[in-house]
């Protein structure tokens, strides 16, 4: 099986399908409920959604027969100012222009798997100060009209003589740009301290709060939940590992004070990041069944905390299958409607007014695609912005099955059979 960005070429209508006009329409779709429909996407929203054939566009033409039409996943839990680093030689540079160059290709790559909106922890202070900060911003203006990034901004300290300094660098990241207050409270000699001149902040600048915490402490998530009930636009926590590791008992308790107190939690099904000295994943059921608001993200991507990772959502969601025992439509629902709803973005459905947030991938059900799927496009406030193509053959056999051939070395000819696109 091959999957190169060369072969197959694309096909003639790819200009058209990226370019701005009028509308577009994705016909032959089809959705999880077994329907197929052309869906006419406008102005950045689904203008219609009618039965196969039924609809027109003044604008392009994308048909996906053979795709599953699906509301576009997002990347909760990034970390842009480090990915993409694992093999560089010497210690990782933190140069404004290899950082943007590192969140730009790390954002591109997720935005292929369908990634439409990520949020981006970035660490600042130390002897970086804001430099990252500066060059992830950057790359997120680069981004723009192909993705979505927000930054939080990580700062190490924040209590006592040196956490003056990070609370003053926290206060000109929110000047700069960075769209979340975010940081490591259990790194901190004050927890508690760390997470109330977070809050106070957040409330101060009406921004939303994105902490990681391995979640291995009780009494440290009581406190959490009880200071963050109530603030809005409200408190995400992840990736929570360490509650796995407690007694069913005490992790009971603290996701039913997490659900009481409406913060959500982040796990990473792929097994961490470097802001946390845990690896493993958080007790996803025993969340769901407390009522916390449970999303997915990927976390390190390449960096010296995880020397791989593909940046793909769907990976995500099919983890929270395979391992974590979710049904595959809860699996989606936490890279995609929960993902969207930490990060503070409208809601996504394949419906008329809603956002032109979608991913395509070639399957019939949701199942197939979470186990394959290798072919996708990727649709960003109403255009394509992404396609990937992945063309499977077999060698020639005398079984008797209609499968694709590959061609004889000696043929010179094409393929002996008919190509199997995943």
């Amino acid at each position: 099986m091959s999957a190169d960005s060369k072969q197959p070429q694309p096909p003639d209508d790819w200009a058209a399908d990226t370019a701005d006009s009028t509308t577009l329409l994705l016909s032959n779709a089809r959705l999880t409920d077994g329907r197929t429909v052309d869906v006419r996407l406008g102005g950045g929203r689904i203008e219609a959604v009618g039965t196969s054939g039924s609809l027109t566009a003044s604008g392009a033409r994308v048909d996906l027969a053979g795709y599953l039409l699906l509301p576009a996943p997002a990347e909760p839990h990034a970390h842009a100012d480090t990915a993409l680093s694992a093999d560089t030689p010497g210690p990782v540079s933190y140069a404004p222009e290899e950082v943007q160059r590192r969140a730009t290709e790390a954002a591109l790559l997720q935005l292929g798997h369908g990634a439409t909106a990520l949020r981006a922890h970035v660490r600042i202070g130390d002897v970086q100060g804001l430099g990252p900060l500066g060059a992830v911003l950057q790359a997120r203006r680069s981004l723009r009209g192909l993705a979505d990034l927000t930054a939080v901004a990580v700062p190490r300290l924040l209590t006592g003589v040196a956490g003056a300094d990070g609370l003053a660098m926290l206060r000109d990241a929110l000047k700069m740009g960075a769209g979340v207050v975010g940081g490591c409270p259990d790194l901190d000699p004050d927890p508690a301290g760390y997470v109330e001149a977070v809050l106070e902040l957040a409330a101060e600048h009406g921004c939303p709060v994105d902490l990681h915490t391995d979640g291995d402490d009780p009494a440290r998530l009581a406190r959490l939940a009880a200071m963050a009930g109530g603030l809005r636009p409200g408190v995400t926590i992840g990736p929570c590992a360490g509650l796995a590791r407690l007694s069913s008992d005490t992790a009971r308790r603290a996701a039913d004070q997490l659900a009481a107190a409406g913060v959500t939690v982040v796990c990473l099904p792929q097994g961490g990041c470097g802001a946390t000295e845990t690896r493993g994943a958080a007790p996803v059921r025993l969340l769901r069944a407390a009522g916390v608001r449970l999303a997915a993200g990927g976390g390190a991507l390449r960096d010296v905390s995880n020397p791989v990772g593909r940046g793909d959502p769907l990976e995500a969601a099919y983890l929270l299958a395979s391992l974590g025992g979710l049904p595959a439509p809860d699996a989606y629902g936490a890279v995609s409607a929960a993902a969207r709803a930490a990060m503070g973005l409208p809601e996504v459905r394949v419906e008329a007014g809603f956002p032109a947030e979608l991913l395509a991938v070639r399957g019939e059900r949701l199942t197939g695609v979470l186990s394959l799927a290798y072919s996708r496009i990727v649709v960003h406030r109403g255009r394509v912005v992404a396609r990937t193509s992945a063309v499977r053959e077999y060698c020639d056999s005398a079984a008797a099955l209609d499968l694709p051939r590959q061609s004889r070395p000696d043929s010179g000819g094409p393929p002996g059979g008919p190509v199997v696109r995943s």
